[in-house]
């Protein structure tokens, strides 16, 4: 019996060896990218470190609200932003038919909102009160919106409920949706040359506060169940009456068969970690310097190096 004993435990050792030298396969794996700057250039980084341990790698765009139902199905093999108030429920949606996992929690702190430029206080010095900007709406409307202030959401894909959230709270405010990230920057550049009133969506890893700084409006505060018990919030007849969470995640996900069939890409995916300082240049260095997102990436992970050589560890 002793004998045998000795013998199982090499075979368990043999065993172990093989799971911690274990290759990678050398099929592609996919990572989608969205229409926003840091995702794009986070992307671009993660998939340039995985070439770098030898591993092949192809990027496809894709649906920022879908891609988690292509991760589920294994066509996209892991994502680099998972946000909280905007794409937490697609993900945890996604993860409760199976298929897809949570690969970890960034440093990085996340908040998606309406957002002003501080020029609106001169005309609403009630800001950043939500009531207050109701009581302001005309101030924000245009000729597309009549009497109604108008406020730019971001793209319809983004799926942000902000039509609900408007007849929730009973906002004298229409949503226009912007095309994509780019537009809502360009809508602030143009509002800061006669300091336009404006109120737009915006979120925070980002770089529009170090080039025209402004705030968030103040909404009642998250609860669990805004979203699906009106009977909680401050319209008992209504959801989505409340703002979106004020310290959001921002996660990583991947194929439930990513960590089997790249374990050592899987590895370092575990490991990486952004903060909102970093995420804030990445973006930057697309929306402010001009560069393209794969050169933006080269250019981080030069400046980065110690960063990212001990996810590879």
């Amino acid at each position: 019996m002793k004998h045998r004993s000795i013998l199982l435990t090499g075979a368990a050792l043999m065993g172990l060896a093989s799971a911690a030298f274990a290759q990678d396969s050398t099929d592609s794996m996919t990572i989608g990218l969205h229409d926003w700057s840091s995702q794009i250039v986070d992307s671009r980084v993660v998939g340039d470190i995985l070439e770098s341990i030898g591993d092949k790698v192809e990027y496809v765009t894709t649906d920022s609200q879908a891609v988690y139902e292509s991760i589920r199905l294994g066509d996209v093999t892991l994502e680099t932003e998972v946000w909280e108030a905007t794409f937490g429920a697609a993900f945890e949606a996604a993860k409760a038919k199976g298929g897809i996992v949570d690969v970890g929690t960034m440093d990085a702190v996340t908040r998606e909102e309406w957002w002003f430029p501080e020029w609106d206080k001169e005309v609403c010095p009630g800001l950043p009160d939500w009531q207050a900007l109701n009581a302001c709406a005309a101030k924000f409307a245009t000729p597309e919106t009549g009497t109604k202030g108008r406020y730019l959401g971001g793209p319809v894909d983004w799926q942000m409920h902000d039509g609900d959230r408007i007849a929730a709270l009973d906002m004298n405010f229409t949503l226009v949706n912007a095309g994509s990230a780019s537009a809502l920057w360009a809508e602030i550049a143009a509002a800061s040359k006669d300091k336009r009133p404006i109120v737009v969506f915006n979120w925070t890893p980002n770089f529009i506060d170090a080039v025209y700084p402004g705030e968030f409006v103040e909404f009642p505060a998250h609860y669990d169940g805004c979203e699906d018990k009106p009977e909680l919030g401050v319209n008992p007849k209504a959801t989505y009456d409340c703002g979106f969470p004020g310290n959001g995640y921002l996660k990583k996900a991947a194929w439930d068969g990513m960590e089997k069939k790249w374990p050592k890409a899987y590895a370092v995916l575990q490991k990486v970690n952004f903060t909102n300082a970093q995420l804030a240049e990445m973006a930057k260095m697309v929306d402010v310097d001009g560069m393209e997102p794969e050169d933006a990436a080269k250019k981080w992970l030069a400046d980065n190096e110690a960063v990212w050589k001990a996810w590879t560890n």
